[in-house]
């Protein structure tokens, strides 16, 4: 279900009020609440989020952390939804959740959030942006659909997330690129300085170039 457009003013500072840092935030309330929302949950109760912006997990990385989990267990608690009895929907935390079901796992503990769709939706993309690790081209498309979302500016995308605006301007020209650049990019294949020289190229030229730069290195 795609979430209801937000103005600007008044609906970004609820946007941020409610997302920024949410996680963190939540594992605090949980605890201050005396564990009411805060619990261990079976793996098999939980499912991906639908608005998680990273589509692969980078798998050395997965297994290192699985192996960090075996060793001392799941230090940060995800944050999840309820979306049917008895199955929830990961906002934050998704390596850990994958993870931890490397490790052998079969709980993981959680703090419950009841938030509707277009909340989930800026608590997932703030969370994955400014924790996740993303590449770079993770997190264009993270930022740009940040930005149509909500119908953000720039800067207002910067403000949510923590990044300046120049920051936030030079990823999303990303989005320019042609398809199979971006994925030579978001496959590790190309790097950001070489993506961003190859913006000034029209397609068949910049795929060529592309091929090129990835074939050197």
């Amino acid at each position: 279900m795609a979430a209801k457009k937000r103005g600007l003013g008044r609906g970004l500072d609820a946007l941020l009020s409610n997302s920024s840092n949410f996680a963190d935030e939540a594992v605090v309330q949980a605890r201050a609440e005396g564990g009411n929302g805060y619990r261990l949950m079976p793996i098999d109760q939980i499912q991906r989020g639908k608005y998680q912006p990273r589509r692969d997990l980078e798998p050395q990385a997965l297994e290192e952390l699985a192996n960090s989990i075996r060793a001392q267990g799941v230090m940060q608690p995800i944050v999840v939804r309820p979306v049917s009895d008895n199955l929830y929907e990961i906002i934050a935390g998704e390596r850990r959740w994958r993870a931890t079901q490397m490790a052998g796992l079969d709980e993981i503990p959680t703090v419950i959030r009841d938030v509707p769709d277009e909340a989930a939706i800026a608590m997932a993309l703030i969370e994955n942006i400014q924790r996740e690790n993303l590449n770079p081209m993770e997190e264009a498309i993270a930022l740009d659909r940040l930005k149509i979302e909500f119908e953000l500016t720039q800067q207002e995308v910067a403000d949510a997330v923590g990044k300046s605006r120049s920051s936030v301007t030079n990823l999303l020209r990303l989005m320019n690129l042609t398809d199979e650049v971006k994925k030579m990019l978001e496959y590790g294949d190309l790097e950001m300085g070489h993506a961003r020289a190859l913006l000034g190229m029209e397609g068949p030229e910049q795929i060529s170039a592309a091929k090129e730069v990835v074939g050197k290195t």
